[in-house]
């Protein structure tokens, strides 16, 4: 007979926490700071798990990206994820940003290749995703004693689809291996319109010996005109349906948001059936899409009552 043990299996019955989090941008402007501000303060009401900020080390929003990330964590309960991008920034420049953003509380990165630069890299610029996070946990070793026995929780990206620059989906997968050897935490994929994209993904990384979370990246699908640019920017091929969908809505922006709403709310709940451990909800500082997707969603979420008391108090 085997001795009696104190762990025991989680009960079938037994819901774990979806995780939640939302991508903000840094404002170009005084009106845009407004808007914002009026999303966080809606967004933080829902008591995510953390929030990204974009962010690039060379990036002319250097300052206000910073300032953003520290209102964000003397003003809110929130928890900052700085994006960091690390092509055409030098091992002592990664540094010192890695540096500066643990200097100011921050304990979350989104470590990310990010886009070569016109003008070309310097000598000895790092190259890959993979060399920034072997970067960021050096900096982090350095300085562990400040921590408290914790970490930095390091992010890094995945791709549904093949990633443009890539020669196949199964060179990502191997991407997305050599992260998390160097030191990755969890994944948020890029943007995706299939349902079937994100388990193919999920079903190819776990294979290959991917272990850690991968976390949908969903977009709100109420602007025609914003999947129409995104899907330039990025490669990614929006769903045709969706778009012929969204276009024979015309100028009736109710029917539009309708339409946009159902899609992502599907494709949303597809994820979390495919075993998605949370949702990353691109929000492009705007609260009203998000919120109304994940209203439909009913995640199953920690209760903290005190947090949802003090929240109700300030709204």
């Amino acid at each position: 007979m085997s001795p009696p043990t104190l762990l025991e299996a989680p009960s079938p019955q037994a819901t774990a926490p979806v995780a939640l989090s939302y991508e903000l941008f840094p404002p170009r402007s005084e009106a845009a700071s407004a808007t914002l501000w009026s999303t966080i303060r809606q967004l933080e009401a829902t008591d995510p798990d953390y929030v990204s900020v974009t962010y690039g080390a060379s990036g002319s929003n250097h300052d206000t990206a910073l300032d953003l990330v520290d209102r964000i964590q003397l003003e809110t309960t929130l928890r900052p994820l700085a994006h960091l991008t690390c092509v055409g920034g030098t091992p002592e420049e990664l540094t010192s940003v890695v540096n500066e953003l643990l200097d100011r509380g921050v304990r979350g990165i989104l470590a990310l290749r990010g886009d070569a630069p016109r003008s070309g890299a310097p000598q000895g610029a790092l190259r890959y995703a993979q060399d920034l996070v072997e970067l960021i946990r050096r900096a982090e070793g350095r300085r562990c004693a400040q921590f408290a026995a914790g970490k930095v929780a390091i992010g890094v990206a995945a791709y549904p689809t093949k990633h443009p620059e890539s020669p196949s989906e199964g060179h990502d997968v191997e991407v997305l291996l050599a992260k998390q050897r160097s030191g990755a935490d969890f994944a948020i994929t890029q943007v995706f319109f299939r349902a079937e994209q994100y388990g193919s993904l999920v079903h190819r990384a776990r294979r290959a010996g991917v272990t850690i979370p991968i976390i949908p990246g969903i977009m709100p699908f109420t602007s025609l005109r914003r999947i129409e640019k995104l899907s330039a920017l990025s490669g990614v091929a929006a769903d045709p349906a969706l778009v012929d969908r969204l276009r024979s809505a015309g100028d009736d922006d109710a029917a539009a948001r309708r339409i946009g709403t159902d899609a992502s709310v599907r494709l949303a709940q597809s994820a979390l059936e495919a075993g998605a451990p949370g949702l990353h909800l691109y929000t492009f500082n705007e609260h009203a899409a998000a919120l109304e997707v994940l209203g439909r969603l009913d995640l199953p979420r920690p209760s903290r009552p005190l947090l949802a008391a003090r929240h109700h108090t300030a709204l």
